[in-house]
């Protein structure tokens, strides 16, 4: 005999709720087992003379509900293996145990599932119309909502607040996002009385007398101007309203070339917001660059060439197919290697057969001195390097010259200066300095000389214009010597 199971839901609680299909199936069980007699609808079994069993002593033996679980579906298996029977629970879509029976068949058995009311169906009646939207309605298990993204843009549903602690993590999850003065919808348990929907504030789902598997908790969408806090389909749904027919005149008229210089100044200020060491405004900065990545997007949809889906989906495969030894079967048991696998898969995704071309693939975008820094990177890779940095440090003096050179001459000494500030970077590179780094670094060392060396002109009741370069030269070096005794270089 095959094992056969088939499964049929008891509703939420009325046993008028039941359809034909179930009532018949019922009645005609052979073997009839319920997920648990603490349901209306066991009451009603009782009063039609139809037998029953249930899984009840399941619920002492397990510590939790994954055990639970894998323990009711080897149990009906077994049974099933004996005659064919019907498993009865309150709400076929969100009963765990049906995965698990599914995961856990025989080659040779059959499980039918029959449709029925669900909890959500019986709930929904109750939610006052103007609380309905077009956005459709989200449905979670309690337990289920702490590894769940969050959407307050669409109604949730959240089945089986089975217990206070429950309650108490599903509030604290809801929290993040919604004001806790708002005002929800509270199901409270069918399985002794017709139930009824309770107005209450979001901080009092967790203060209620009684829970069990047919408690549940509505949440209607929140404006977005309501929200304590956001996701990224809200950044979304923002930019849509900004860039729609009765959007924002500026963002309507963006293109990829006016945004462009946005981009890179955004990128900027979330590397001094991580040099600051602030997270707040780190967090801040970073938004202002994600923006930017979702603005470019909807200008691309608005031409039709691409949208958010397609730039998420390229980064993850992209970063699927260039970690091998995570995702794949290649092995890289250290940093180095895999930074060494990440260049060769690199080359073979982007068709890179020589290193003249894996050269030129460095962005032009980039930094004059971050590119410079990065194509002598890969030249090394082939041994097209110096050894050490004082290899290299004659070169800066023989480009310097040359750039003398070319002074004398009153020539244009452009060329020659660039190969100057190559060499620089060359140096630095070899030294394991970051040439964009240290001349930032530089660059606000000059700043504070300076301002200590005006500090001082003032001081001494002159000013600078009144100075020439070797008078101003003086207090320069003032500054500079009592800075270096400090440490502070």
């Amino acid at each position: 005999m095959k094992p056969t199971i088939t499964i049929v839901s008891l509703g939420p609680g009325n046993p008028g709720l039941l359809t034909l299909e179930t009532a018949e199936v019922l009645r005609g069980a052979k073997r009839l087992i319920l997920r648990t007699g603490q349901h209306p609808v066991a009451d009603w079994l009782t009063v039609q003379h139809i037998s029953f069993e249930t899984l009840d002593g399941l619920y002492e033996d397990c510590w939790d509900f994954d055990e639970l679980n894998d323990a009711i579906a080897r149990k009906l298996w077994q049974e099933a293996a004996l005659q064919p029977l019907v498993y009865a629970v309150m709400d076929m879509t969100a009963d765990a145990s049906i995965g698990v029976l599914d995961a856990l068949k025989p080659e040779d058995g059959t499980l039918l599932r029959l449709a029925g009311v669900s909890c959500a169906d019986a709930c929904m009646s109750l939610v006052p119309a103007a609380q309905l939207t077009a956005q459709g309605l989200r449905i979670l298990p309690a337990i289920a909502c702490a590894g769940a993204a969050p959407d307050p843009g669409m109604p949730l549903l959240i089945v089986e607040l089975d217990h206070p602690a429950l309650a108490g993590d599903v509030k604290l999850w809801l929290s993040e996002l919604y004001d806790e003065e708002m005002e929800v919808l509270f199901f409270p348990s069918s399985v002794k009385a017709a139930r009824k929907a309770k107005r209450m504030p979001l901080m009092e789902v967790d203060r209620q007398k009684h829970y069990d598997h047919t408690v549940c908790l509505y949440i209607p969408a929140a404006p977005l101007e309501r929200r304590q806090r956001y996701c990224f389909s809200d950044l979304l749904a923002i930019m849509d309203i900004l860039r729609g027919d009765k959007g924002c005149p500026w963002d309507r008229e963006q293109t990829h070339q006016s945004l462009r210089k946005y981009l890179i100044e955004e990128a900027y200020e979330a590397v001094s917001a991580i040099d600051e060491g602030d997270p707040d405004h780190l967090a801040d900065e970073l938004g202002d660059v994600l923006l930017q990545i979702v603005f470019h997007a909807h200008v691309a949809r608005s031409h039709g060439t691409f949208a958010i889906g397609d730039v998420i989906t390229a980064i993850c495969r992209k970063m699927i197919y260039r970690h091998a030894h995570i995702f794949g079967a290649d092995h890289c048991a250290t940093a180095e290697a895999v930074a060494a696998n990440w260049e060769k898969l690199k080359k073979a995704e982007k068709h890179l057969t020589t290193q003249a071309s894996v050269l030129a693939d460095v962005s032009k975008g980039l930094p004059a001195l971050m590119r410079a820094a990065k194509v002598q990177k890969k030249a090394s890779q082939v041994g097209f390097d110096w050894d050490t940095a004082e290899a290299a440090l004659p070169k800066i003096h023989e480009e310097a010259d040359e750039v003398l050179a070319e002074l004398q001459a009153q020539r244009d000494p452009g060329e020659e200066l660039g190969d100057l500030l190559f060499s620089c970077v060359n140096v630095a590179r070899l030294c394991g300095q970051d040439p964009e780094e240290i001349l930032h670094r530089a660059s606000e060392k000059f700043i504070r000389r300076f301002k200590a060396m005006e500090n001082l002109i003032i001081s001494a009741g002159k000013s600078l214009e009144d100075l020439t370069l070797e008078e101003m030269d003086v207090y320069w070096n003032q500054v500079k010597l009592a800075q270096n005794s400090c440490g502070l270089i």
